[in-house]
């Protein structure tokens, strides 16, 4: 299900921040993300809509200054898109269901798929593993 929202309800329901990421396809600066050295067990979900998106189980350390995942939690968690802003050619992730800015995916992670989501905390609201 599509989650469609004015500008201003997102504005209502983020931070500032959150809303320049998530909203405006912005990136916060490296190494100040909240979650970027979490080490608990648990689920990452959007920001915007609540929907499921990585585990902490797929979570590395990949030196880039965001958190890094090398898969998403299911293949519909997010959405690809060619994105050439900034001189670059990259893909964008989305989740897949507000259509909220997570991040880029580069194919230079680790085994078992090579590729590395990296992810702006902003973008993310963690839920650790209680039963741990």
């Amino acid at each position: 299900m599509k989650i469609e929202k004015t500008e201003e309800q997102w504005k209502e329901l983020l931070t500032e921040q959150q809303f320049h990421v998530c909203r405006n396809k912005g990136t916060e600066p490296p190494f100040t993300g909240e979650y970027n050295q979490e080490k608990r067990h648990g689920l990452y979900y959007c920001v915007c809509c609540n929907k499921p998106l990585f585990s902490s189980t797929a979570k590395y350390d990949s030196g880039s200054g965001w958190p890094s995942y090398y898969q998403a939690v299911d293949s519909g968690a997010v959405s690809e898109h060619k994105d050439n802003s900034h001189g670059m050619s990259r893909i964008e992730i989305t989740c897949s269901d507000c259509g909220s800015h997570l991040g880029h995916v580069f194919n230079d992670g680790p085994l078992p798929t090579g590729l590395r989501y990296c992810v702006n905390s902003a973008s993310l609201n963690f839920h650790p593993d209680i039963s741990e």
